[in-house]
């Protein structure tokens, strides 16, 4: 990928705050119009990172530019074409959420307030609240529409559903979807596997301050296997295709005449046409998702290596 095509580069990035903490040769590329998450525990560096694009922490080694711009030296300019949803939200000394989001709109000279608008009204905000008497949800959605308003290049976001409800992280996430179709670079820490999933195209595992695998979601969900759980009609074809099939049988139940099979796409046919000589009570494919891929090959890392 030529360095035009790159958003966001992080290069063997660095923050050592002893006994373990912080983040360790962390790097990764984000290419223009991607979505990319960033999923670990809390503690695991994902806020550390975040924070180190934005050029509000001077590493101890490594780099990162965005736009090509070095975010330390450069951050005022940075600042101009990136929206940003902290990780903590702090209000300064204002009446309310209105004035917070004017304040916010002249320092990126912004005049148009049609998008503010809309995103106010479709996060249900009533942006005239007292900023000291709002919820941890209001705040949320305030801090929200202040990151997206402007449809900046760049969006920044540092677990961007907490505080909010079922009904508002439905629309944060045809939000996301939108913005995406805009052309929107977006980077963004979450541990909802679920909304990882439906957004992102490529999602970094951070453990312990290190990567320890960055996914493509196309890659994962177009995988050239599927993986099947086939219910027996009787033992003795659930042990014939048990004993033939063994080098593709992933799990036996043996109490429930049960076989977790993985098949080949290019051999399916093949496969089907084997299986329809047996008698068979149940056959459904196991969904494969981010949390499946995450348990089974991320779980027990416990060194990172960036991919």
């Amino acid at each position: 990928m030529e360095e035009k095509d790159i958003a966001i580069s992080v290069k063997n990035l660095t923050k050592d705050y002893g006994k373990g903490r912080g983040i360790f040769d962390v790097s990764f590329d984000v290419p223009r119009g991607c979505v990319f998450g960033y999923c670990g525990t809390n503690g695991s560096g994902k806020t550390t990172t975040l924070r180190h694009i934005m050029g509000f922490i001077k590493p101890d080694s490594g780099s990162v530019t965005v736009n090509g711009l070095d975010s330390l030296k450069d951050s005022d300019e940075i600042k101009k074409f990136i929206g940003y949803l902290p990780g903590e939200i702090a209000f300064p000394a204002v009446a309310n959420g209105s004035e917070f989001l004017k304040i916010q709109a002249e320092m990126i000279n912004m005049t148009d307030f049609a998008k503010a608008e809309r995103l106010i009204n479709s996060f249900q905000l009533d942006p005239t609240a007292n900023v000291k008497r709002m919820s941890k949800g209001m705040k949320q959605k305030t801090a929200l529409v202040a990151a997206f308003m402007h449809s900046p290049d760049i969006i920044i976001l540092d677990e961007p559903t907490t505080g909010l409800d079922p009904l508002m992280r439905e629309v944060f996430v045809n939000l996301i979807k939108e913005e995406k179709a805009r052309g929107a670079t977006i980077i963004m820490s979450n541990h909802m596997f679920d909304e990882l999933e439906e957004t992102c195209d490529k999602v970094a595992f951070i453990k312990n301050g290190r990567i320890v695998d960055i996914v493509d979601l196309n890659e994962m969900h177009n995988r050239p296997y599927r993986e099947f759980i086939i219910e027996f009609g009787n033992v003795d074809d659930y042990e014939k295709v048990k004993e033939q099939s063994a080098q593709f049988v992933l799990k036996t139940d043996d109490a429930h005449l049960t076989l977790n099979i993985k098949v080949d796409l290019a051999k399916a046919n093949a496969a089907a046409e084997y299986l329809s000589t047996v008698e068979i009570k149940s056959f459904k494919e196991k969904q494969y998702t981010l949390e499946t891929y995450f348990m089974e090959e991320i779980g027990g890392k416990e060194d990172g290596t960036n991919n």
